[in-house]
């Protein structure tokens, strides 16, 4: 098929996930040729180019593709390392990272009368009291399928919670969460961020697996939803840091697609919170490491500019 038939295709797929954005330029020519499904033959003598090293009159073409696709190609591409390199700038003064996420808000979620803590986990007093609640857990039938509960682990009075969609296979069968692939990525981009795993706390929305890694159900994730909550209230993180379509979604109550929510500063009962990709999302499209770099960056933003306590 058409290279650009194939391109166009990619890119539609990308807009129906609400993505506005898209750089080529410093995708490696082996990259793009997985991209759009095509076996490039491996270059061994040489290092790993960019499409505008390598042919700038290529990377004409694919603007020109990408501008009869409707995507801006004009806007500064920046010259960051990929991701996840670790931090090599200083943070900006606290007066100008205000102003900046001032122009950046997104939404707002408040506490409310449908969302109302029963009082059993309201009165739980410790994460170690939630987790043992957590493994006696029936609020909902996932327990009857589930080898453990996964109530998540970390810092108790982590300034970072990363907030995932559920157990997979691994963290169901070790009761711990993120620990397969997904979680060894995790640990990188934490550490890209000078983050370590024992420094935060990283949970899921919901504390059992779901048969099959199905997506979970609205009921599903209204009886688990408390345990979140109340983790979130003893925690009293700085920043969250919502890890794919399904948790950005569930916490911030809402339909838009993951490519619209990222880059705002939302708030979760009163928490910001950022928007990025998925690890496993990551495993599967090398090419969303650098926009997950530019939302973990925001995020490290957030918490050296935040007061000190």
């Amino acid at each position: 098929m058409d290279a650009k038939l194939l391109l166009r295709r990619y890119l539609e797929q990308r807009r129906e996930l609400g993505e506005s954005e898209l750089v080529l330029d410093s995708l490696h020519v082996e990259d793009v040729m997985r991209l759009l499904g095509a076996a490039g033959k491996p270059v061994t003598d040489a290092p790993r180019r960019s499409i505008r090293e390598l042919a700038p009159a290529a990377a004409q073409d694919w603007r020109a593709s990408l501008r009869d696709a409707g995507v801006n190609v004009d806007a500064p591409v920046s010259s960051s390392a990929s991701f996840p390199d670790p931090p090599n700038e200083t943070s900006p003064p606290t007066a100008e990272i205000a102003n900046d996420m001032a122009f950046k808000k997104g939404i707002v979620v408040s506490p409310n009368e449908t969302e109302l803590i029963p009082s059993p986990i309201e009165k739980l007093r410790s994460l170690d009291e939630i987790a043992a609640k957590v493994h006696k857990c029936t609020r909902c039938p996932l327990y009857a399928t589930a080898t453990n509960g996964v109530p998540g682990e970390g810092h108790p009075k982590a300034e970072l919670v990363c907030v995932g969609e559920a157990p997979g296979a691994k963290e169901d069968e070790t009761g711990r969460p993120f620990v397969g692939q997904a979680g060894q990525l995790l640990t990188k981009i934490l550490s890209a961020i000078d983050l370590t795993r024992e420094q935060v706390f990283i949970c899921n929305v919901l504390k059992h697996r779901p048969p099959g890694n199905r997506n979970p159900l609205p009921e599903e994730v209204e009886a688990c939803s408390p345990y979140l909550i109340r983790q979130l209230e003893l925690i009293k993180p700085k920043v969250i840091v919502a890890f794919g379509t399904f948790a950005a979604q569930t916490l911030l109550q809402t339909k838009i697609p993951l490519g619209q929510l990222r880059g705002l500063v939302h708030r979760y009962h009163g928490i910001p919170l950022i928007v990025t990709y998925h690890p496993a999302a990551l495993l599967r499209n090398p090419a969303w490491k650098r926009p997950t770099w530019e939302d973990v960056k925001l995020a490290r933003r957030i918490l050296d500019s935040a007061p000190r306590s």
